[in-house]
């Protein structure tokens, strides 16, 4: 009775300990992207040719990442700004554009 009481215990202790690996491991992979994306669209702005606008498709073909992704980051980061660019003629939302934004801190 013993011995099932302590591989009773052993699988919970490396069922803990391996969720918190995977926990772990998916907030680094998380970081690792939103810092991806936000130094690529700071060192775009940071161009000075244009306001440093990117749209998602630009985003996927230069850093790899799928849209959901991309808009997850955006939607988790306290510098990446989204903007709407409108159709001149229909004037109606044509692309969803990324945008670095330099905030103070604590702000």
């Amino acid at each position: 009775m013993n011995d099932i009481s302590f591989w009773a215990n052993l699988a919970s202790i490396l069922t803990a300990v391996i969720a918190a690996f995977g926990y772990g491991k998916y907030q680094l992979d998380a970081r690792c992207r939103r810092k991806k994306l936000e130094d690529y669209l700071k060192s775009e702005k940071g161009k000075g040719k244009d306001q440093g606008q990117r749209s998602a498709l630009h985003l996927m073909a230069r850093l790899g990442l799928t849209e959901a992704e991309i808009l997850h980051v955006s939607f988790n980061s306290n510098h990446i700004t989204r903007k709407i660019a409108k159709d001149p003629e229909t004037s109606r939302a044509d692309a969803l554009l990324f945008e670095y934004e330099y905030k103070k801190a604590g702000s």
